[in-house]
């Protein structure tokens, strides 16, 4: 399993809590200072099965700062995240060919 986490959010934390109470073997990757590129967040945008709006956080100053809206297309708001991954919603929780974003915190269990 492979956590893209964020050491200073507390949701991300919880969630390593919980995987490490549970006995779970983690990678950890801080995205922020290792970021994932494009290829790997289009990657993880098919295995979460999500929107890229859904992966990200656009309340975060860079979006309005870069320009961004909920309205661009996928392609835009990924090359966003590549290049600020502090855009990239957080944790992401990897095992296999599943991940799930661990909002809330709980869900990261659900790969368990």
């Amino acid at each position: 399993m492979i956590l893209w986490h964020n050491p200073r959010c507390s949701k991300s934390r919880e969630a390593l809590a919980l995987l490490e109470a549970r006995g779970a073997d983690v990678q950890i990757r801080r995205y922020l200072e290792d970021a994932p590129s494009l290829d790997e967040l289009t990657s993880a945008q098919a295995v979460l099965g999500l929107s890229a709006i859904e992966m990200m956080r656009p309340k975060e100053a860079a979006f309005r700062e870069m320009g961004l809206s909920r309205d661009a297309d996928d392609e835009t708001l990924l090359r966003a995240m590549a290049e600020q991954p502090k855009l990239i919603e957080r944790p992401v929780l990897f095992a296999g060919d599943r991940a799930v974003i661990g909002r809330p915190p709980e869900r990261v269990l659900e790969l368990l």
